[in-house]
């Protein structure tokens, strides 16, 4: 997983509350695990006038003009600015990995539900909960002629405008360590491959018929 510390990026201003896993990535294209490619249908049925199906060429398809990722002031965002209750629904971790995939690395919102709040943490994607007050100042730059660019300091744990004081948030200590050092599930327990490899030498010697057919 990429590490995180510092990132700046054009902010989306996503004007939805209760935004659930099924808009965020429709369930015909949960057939393939690989963790890629799906970016191109984030946010399918808003983002397209058509009903898409996966191997379907996204390029020929049409797009639905009024939907902000369509926007070209937007076209190059990598931080996410959404409503309350965000991710929501079915608990499908191909939200995050499509999320992902299109180019987010940070979502900003009031409240994420809980399991999509953490599978963005184990996928890369640091999501940052403020005050509905500062989300809606922040959706009134985003919305400006000129696209909001915002640095988002993990370390420190603050937002930074061109102008302005700091957006102070707060994250979980074992979530920033994670994000930080890049350590998703797979890399946190690879830390303790040592004494892995040292307890299975030991179970063969302990117990040798576990591992007869292997």
């Amino acid at each position: 997983m990429q590490a995180f510390t510092k990132f700046q990026g054009i902010v989306c201003p996503l004007d939805r509350s209760n935004v659930d896993t099924d808009a965020i990535i429709p369930k015909q294209f949960l057939k393939s695990i690989k963790r890629s490619g799906f970016g191109p249908n984030l946010f399918d049925e808003w983002r397209y006038l058509d009903h898409g199906e996966p191997g379907v060429d996204n390029a020929q398809r049409p797009l639905n003009k009024d939907f902000v990722l369509n926007d070209p002031r937007y076209s190059s965002a990598s931080i996410l600015l959404a409503r309350e209750n965000f991710g929501c629904g079915s608990s499908r971790e191909h939200a995050p990995w499509a999320l992902a995939d299109y180019g987010f690395r940070v979502i900003i919102a009031p409240s994420f539900a809980d399991i999509f709040l953490n599978n963005c943490f184990k996928n890369g994607i640091l999501p940052i909960v403020l005050e509905e007050k500062i989300v809606e100042n922040l959706f009134s730059a985003a919305t400006r002629d000129e696209a909001l660019r915002l640095q988002v300091d993990l370390v420190q744990q603050e937002l930074r405008l061109a102008a302005g004081e700091p957006i102070p948030f707060s994250v979980d200590e074992f979530r920033k360590h994670c994000l930080l050092e890049g350590l998703d599930d797979i890399g946190l327990t690879l830390q303790h491959v040592d004494q892995i490899r040292a307890f299975e030498e030991q179970r063969k010697l302990a117990a040798p018929w576990v591992f007869a057919n292997l």
